[in-house]
């Protein structure tokens, strides 16, 4: 059985053409990410209606169609003998298939009643495992509303309430990319004060990447890049909706779903009735992963950026807000680029090469039958452990220990996260290969923190990199 070294998580999803490859990336990490639960919500933009309530359905796929969820572990199911070659921890397309629970889904901000899939929630919740939940918000956030308003409404004013209640709030996270329904502010916060909750919105992985991706990595989102790496690679890849492709969210003519047409100007579309929002791309190109920021910072890959949301990784980076203690965003942090600027969602951007490159070695496994024939991530190992506390003045030294999987050859970086770590100060960073020495600043104050990176990078192709962060909180002099 698969030990996962993260949080349990469960994924909230409404039918949006961006949630599919969302849902397909997060497939590919079902290796490592502890999935509890893939839950069916509404948001918004998209509602499957109920005609006893005069709702009508709004973007939601036509009765009897296959939904996106379950399209996505169709597609697992086919790669899946090849994907266990290079990690027999995926699990089988079986166990993904009984995760699947329809949730609140009739209106938007529907909490009316319970459902499969907030009793799904509800269950996770309720369980006494170690550790946090995160529970994903891909869509609304009305059917884990339900799912704690049905604990509220079982234990408030029992003998054991006060204590179940502060046991989830220090427990469930939730993860949103905006808020796509009323019930967070309507129900949750004013309920649950304390629930942490992270808004992980970004450009990057949305249908806004172009406008903050940096020029090198442009290539990345265009038509060849995505059908050689992409849309042209196994059942999974094929599943993988991109510019062009004439597929649509649901029956009608939806003035702003234009995605499936191809060699378009905007007065073109404009003349058929569209309200185009976005630019239109040539036929093949990226479109949106908006939510995988939300399980981005789940992945195993050295960061621990689940750890606390200011620390960051591949979801971005997230600040506190104002006024509310609990709550974190991605709009409330600004990283510097490598010209020592502020740039626009760098705190995600920064990691996108890794991040695609990730997905393409992935997809490669989906359709290579032996573990040589594909590329693999390096370990990276730091041996001094990756969380230090030393004094303000003193010298670190931290040594790499790296290896690769296919026998690559691996470059080592090391490099300080000045954002992520709560000093403000820079640090001298001397580094030669797996080897390096950091000078912690003599003015440095006692309780602060220094974030240091160790990226590990192999020669193969596509060529994967690795993490380790390593916190070192400066100490008073007493302590040594």
């Amino acid at each position: 059985m698969t030990t996962h070294t993260g949080p349990r998580t469960v994924v909230t999803t409404d039918p949006e053409l961006d949630d599919l490859n969302s849902m397909l990336r997060l497939l590919l990490y079902s290796n490592e990410i502890d999935l509890r639960g893939l839950v069916y919500s509404s948001s918004q933009f998209h509602v499957a209606g109920d005609p006893e309530r005069g709702i009508a359905p709004h973007r939601w796929p036509a009765p009897g169609e296959r939904l996106h969820i379950d399209r996505a572990v169709d597609a697992y199911e086919q790669v899946h003998p090849h994907l266990v070659v290079h990690d027999p921890d995926y699990p089988s397309p079986e166990h993904l298939r009984g995760l699947i629970a329809w949730g609140n889904v009739a209106a938007v901000g529907d909490m009316e009643a319970d459902t499969p899939g907030s009793d799904l929630i509800r269950s996770v919740l309720l369980e006494d495992e170690p550790g946090q939940v995160f529970l994903q918000t891909w869509g609304g956030p009305n059917t884990i509303a339900r799912a704690l308003r049905s604990i509220q409404l079982e234990f408030e004013g029992t003998p054991g309430w006060e204590e179940l209640h502060a046991r989830i709030s220090r427990t469930a996270v939730i993860t949103s990319f905006g808020q796509q329904d009323s019930t967070f502010d309507e129900y949750i916060r004013p309920h649950w004060p304390d629930l942490e909750h992270r808004e992980v919105a970004t450009r990057v992985w949305g249908y806004f990447a172009r406008d903050v991706v940096a020029e090198e990595d442009q290539e990345l989102l265009g038509p060849r890049w995505m059908r050689e790496n992409v849309s042209q690679v196994g059942a999974l890849g094929r599943a993988y909706q991109v510019w062009g492709d004439g597929q649509q969210m649901a029956e009608g003519f939806d003035a702003e779903d234009y995605f499936g047409l191809s060699g378009l100007s905007v007065a073109e579309l404009e003349e058929r009735g569209y309200r185009v929002w976005t630019p239109p791309q040539p036929e093949g190109a990226w479109i949106s992963e908006g939510d995988s920021s939300n399980f981005a910072l789940l992945i195993a890959n050295g960061l621990r950026s689940w750890e606390h949301p200011g620390w960051g990784g591949w979801g971005g980076r997230q600040g506190s807000v104002d006024g509310d203690p609990a709550s974190w965003s991605n709009h409330a942090t600004i990283d510097r680029g490598p010209d020592g600027r502020p740039r626009p969602d760098w705190a995600a951007a920064r990691w996108f090469r890794h991040i695609q490159h990730d997905l393409a070695a992935r997809l490669q496994w989906t359709v290579q039958p032996t573990y040589d024939a594909a590329n693999h991530a390096p370990h990276v190992r730091v041996l001094e452990g990756t969380d230090l506390t030393r004094l303000a003045g003193s010298t670190i030294t931290l040594t790499a220990e790296v290896s690769d999987p296919d026998g690559d050859e691996v470059t080592v970086r090391w490099w300080q996260y000045r954002e992520a770590g709560t000093s403000p100060l820079a640090v001298e960073v001397r580094a030669a290969g797996p080897r390096c020495e950091v000078e912690l600043p003599a003015e440095a104050e006692p309780g602060t923190t220094v974030h240091l990176i160790v990226e590990a990078t192999d020669s193969g192709t596509p060529a994967l990199t690795s993490y380790q962060r390593v916190v070192v909180e400066i100490a008073a002099a007493e302590e040594g």
